[in-house]
């Protein structure tokens, strides 16, 4: 499975940088390319919950289902794609020695096969890495 990983420090307390990306009202804010993000279930953090997403890339918008897999308070989030376009979201929180937190992230996704997926794998090789910059610097400019 194709994808991009980062990882960046924020002089900001674990919690909070935790609590920002985990509300899922937040994600179209910080996460380039993300324009819905849905509750599907009423619990709306934590193992189980289930949302609909939109992501735009380029002209092109894609629909998912996700759910999450692995949810610790404080140190991870994991989402997995049940249904739609296929890519698994996973976060993951550390404190720094300055009281600031290191965050991790890991985006994957899949790509259907034949010529469709050639043209989506040219769109979204590009996107991914300058999604995961740009929402590195929406999040330091939204938490505080």
């Amino acid at each position: 499975m194709p994808g991009v990983s980062h990882s960046s420090t924020v002089a900001v307390p674990r919690e909070r940088v935790f609590a920002y990306v985990n509300d899922y009202q937040n994600v179209p804010r910080y996460m380039f390319g993300i324009t819905t993000f849905s509750p599907l279930t009423e619990m709306t953090s934590g193992k189980g919950s289930t949302f609909e997403a939109a992501l735009e890339v380029g002209p092109k918008t894609l629909r998912s289902t996700v759910e999450t897999t692995d949810w610790v308070e404080n140190e991870l989030i994991e989402l997995s794609s049940i249904a739609g376009f296929g890519a698994d979201t996973r976060w993951h929180f550390t404190d720094t020695d300055d009281g600031g937190t290191a965050v991790g992230v890991e985006f994957r996704y899949e790509l259907p096969g034949g010529l469709a997926g050639r043209a989506l794998g040219a769109l979204l090789g590009p996107f991914a890495g300058q999604a995961i910059r740009q929402t590195e610097v929406n999040l330091r400019e939204q938490i505080r």
